[in-house]
């Protein structure tokens, strides 16, 4: 019975140690370029693995009910790495080339929530650290 206690808190403390030590990733500088919110968001890497790649989508609701989808990334999906070592931040950014921009100014954004994350470490796996966003 002792032994599993032990175990079972062993496991709470190394899930603590992961979160702590994880991906943390906040809501950046916003800016109206053309007439158009384009958000971003800061990477703070607190894990010991190199992120080789970073998406987050974030949805944002609009002041007349409508819904938008922003990707923001670390880099191009296909393009030259950017990657995030170990201690580093970084900026995820909207790729206005490859998307649609967003049709509102800044102000007409109400709220923010996160619909999808994509983390691949610089050799192409998932990360293993877990990556918490606040937007």
């Amino acid at each position: 019975m002792k032994a599993a206690f032990v175990a079972l808190g062993l496991g709470f403390l190394s899930t603590a140690a992961v979160a702590a030590n994880g991906i943390d990733v906040k809501r950046g500088g916003d800016a109206n370029i053309y007439g158009n919110c384009v958000p971003s968001l800061v990477v703070e890497n607190k894990s010991g693995e190199t992120i080789g790649y970073l998406q987050v989508d974030v949805v944002l609701a609009l002041n007349d009910g409508r819904e938008r989808t922003v990707e923001l990334a670390s880099a191009y999906r296909d393009g030259a790495p950017f990657p995030i070592a170990p201690g580093a931040t970084a900026t995820l950014k909207q790729h206005l080339d490859l998307s649609r921009a967003l049709g509102v100014p800044c102000g007409e954004v109400k709220e923010r929530k996160v619909s999808r994350t994509i983390c691949e470490t610089a050799r192409g796996t998932a990360c293993a650290s877990s990556v918490s966003v606040k937007p």
